[in-house]
C-alpha cells in the first residue's frame, strides 16, 4: 500500500542522492595520506563536498577546488572558489589559472589528488590561445541549446580548452596523481566526466568539427580557428603515466539504493542507468510502456516501479525556462493524459535541472488540471508550468551529481 505516491517517489530520489554524498562514500577510496607534499585540486558541483570529505580523513590540505555558486563547503586548508555553471565566467577563468600555476610547482616526489565531478566542464575554464571568455561562453550556450549528447559536447569543449582532455594531469607531471571521480555521464566513461581533465583522449579537431556540422552548432569564427590549436593529450602520453583515475560513485549505485528502498512495496523494473535522447521523446516511449503495464495489472497486484538514469537532452526551440527532467515530466504527463494510476518524478541529482535552481518535477493524475501544458512544452517552459502547478522539486545544493533520476510508479486498480 502506497498512500502518498508523490511522497514515496520523493523518498526514493532523496535516497539516491544520499548514497552519492561524498561524506558517505569517498573515504573508503582514499589511500593513507602520502608523506611529502600533497596538493588537492578539483572542480565540479560535488568537488567542495569531496574536499570536505578528504579533510575529514586527512586533516587540513593544501589545494584549490572550484565549485558552483552556492555549493561551497567549509574546509580547513583547501581553498574553495565558486564560479558559474553551466556557462563559465571570469571567476572560473581566474581560479583555473591559479590551479594550473599551483600544479607547475609540483615535482616527482609530490602527490596530487584530483577531485572531479559533473560540472567541471564549465567550472574549469582555460580557453585555448586566441579564444576569449565571451567567445567561450557563446560556445557553451550553443552546445547546451543544440540537443547534442554530453559525449559530443565534451569532445568540442576539450579541443577548445587548455585544461580538459588530460591537460590538467599533464600540468601536474611528473608528480603522482590520483583522480577520484563521481560519474554523471551515461556509461561512466572517465574521459567524459567534466570533459576528462585527467584522462587522455584520442579524438581530433576534425572530429570536433564533424560534431558541429552534425548538430548544426554555430560557433564564433575564433572558435573554429582555435580548434586547430588543440592541446588534448592522447592516451599513452608519457605525461599520463603516473595518473590513476577511479570512479568511486556512479548512477547505478544510486538507482540500486532506490530500488532496495522500494522493493518491499513495489515490483521494481530497471530501464537502465545510461539512457540518452531527447527528453520529450523518451517520455513518450516510457508513457506507452507504463500504460501497457497499467493495462495488465489487476486488483491485488503489486505496484510496478520503473527506474532509469542517464542524461537526456533538450533541443531548445522556445523562449521558456526548462530543463531535461522537467521537460520529461511535462511530456510524460501529456502522453499519459491524466491516467488515474500513474505517477512519476524526474530530477537531476545535483539539484539543478538545466540552468534553473530546481531539481525537477513530480506528476500525477491531476497534473494537467493546470492549463497550458501543451503550450509550455512547445516553448520549452516546463519549469514555468510546474511552478504554476505547484509540482516542482526544489532541493537546494545536493553537493553531489550522479545525473538524472527518473521513477514512474504504476498502481493496480482498486
Amino acid at each position: 500500500m502506497i498512500p502518498d505516491p508523490a511522497a514515496f517517489l520523493r523518498q526514493l530520489f532523496d535516497r539516491a542522492v544520499e548514497v552519492a554524498d561524498p561524506m558517505r562514500s569517498l573515504a573508503g577510496f582514499l589511500p593513507e595520506k602520502p608523506g611529502g607534499r600533497v596538493v588537492v585540486v578539483g572542480a565540479g558541483k560535488a568537488s567542495a563536498r569531496m574536499a570536505e570529505a578528504v579533510e575529514a580523513v586527512w586533516g587540513p590540505c593544501e589545494g584549490l577546488v572550484i565549485t558552483r555558486y552556492g555549493y561551497a563547503r567549509p574546509c580547513r586548508g583547501i581553498e574553495i572558489v565558486e564560479a558559474a555553471h553551466p556557462v563559465p565566467d571570469a571567476a572560473g577563468v581566474a581560479a583555473t589559472a591559479r590551479m594550473l600555476e599551483l600544479l607547475r610547482g609540483v615535482g616527482e616526489d609530490d602527490f596530487v589528488l584530483a577531485l572531479i565531478s559533473g560540472g567541471a566542464s564549465a567550472l574549469l575554464c582555460a580557453p585555448v590561445e586566441g579564444l576569449s571568455l565571451a567567445e567561450k561562453q557563446a560556445v557553451n550556450a550553443a552546445l547546451l541549446a543544440s540537443g547534442a549528447p554530453i559525449s559530443a559536447m565534451n569532445t568540442v569543449r576539450k579541443h577548445l580548452s587548455r585544461v580538459k582532455g588530460g591537460q590538467l594531469a599533464a600540468a601536474a607531471h611528473p608528480a603522482r596523481m590520483l583522480a577520484l571521480m563521481i560519474s554523471d555521464v551515461p556509461g561512466d566513461d572517465p574521459a567524459l566526466i567534466g570533459s576528462g581533465p585527467t584522462v587522455g583522449d584520442a579524438s581530433t579537431p576534425d572530429e570536433a568539427c564533424a560534431i558541429l556540422d552534425r548538430w548544426q552548432i554555430a560557433l564564433p569564427p575564433a572558435a573554429h580557428a582555435a580548434l586547430g590549436r588543440s592541446g588534448v593529450v592522447p592516451p599513452g602520453d608519457a605525461r599520463l603515466s603516473r595518473v590513476e583515475n577511479v570512479i568511486y560513485a556512479a548512477p547505478a549505485q544510486s538507482l540500486a539504493a532506490a530500488a532496495e528502498l522500494a522493493a518491499p512495496l513495489a515490483e521494481v523494473r530497471s530501464l537502465g542507468d545510461r539512457l540518452e535522447g531527447e527528453a520529450r521523446e523518451v517520455a513518450r516511449d516510457q508513457a506507452r510502456f507504463a500504460r501497457d503495464i497499467a493495462a495488465g495489472l489487476r486488483p491485488g497486484d503489486r505496484p510496478v516501479l520503473l527506474l532509469s538514469g542517464g542524461e537526456l537532452t533538450v533541443t531548445r526551440q522556445g523562449d521558456g525556462v526548462g530543463g531535461p527532467n522537467a521537460e520529461f515530466c511535462l511530456a510524460l504527463a501529456l502522453a499519459l493524459e491524466g491516467h488515474p494510476r500513474i505517477h512519476a518524478l524526474a530530477c537531476d541529482t545535483d539539484g539543478v535541472d538545466g540552468a534553473a535552481e530546481v531539481a525537477g518535477a513530480v506528476i500525477g493524475p491531476d497534473t494537467l488540471a493546470t492549463p497550458g501544458a501543451a503550450e509550455a512544452l512547445a516553448r520549452n517552459d516546463a519549469h514555468g508550468y510546474f511552478a504554476r502547478a505547484g509540482a516542482q522539486v526544489v532541493t537546494g545544493p545536493t553537493l553531489t551529481n550522479v545525473n538524472d533520476f527518473r521513477a514512474i510508479l504504476i498502481l493496480p486498480p482498486a
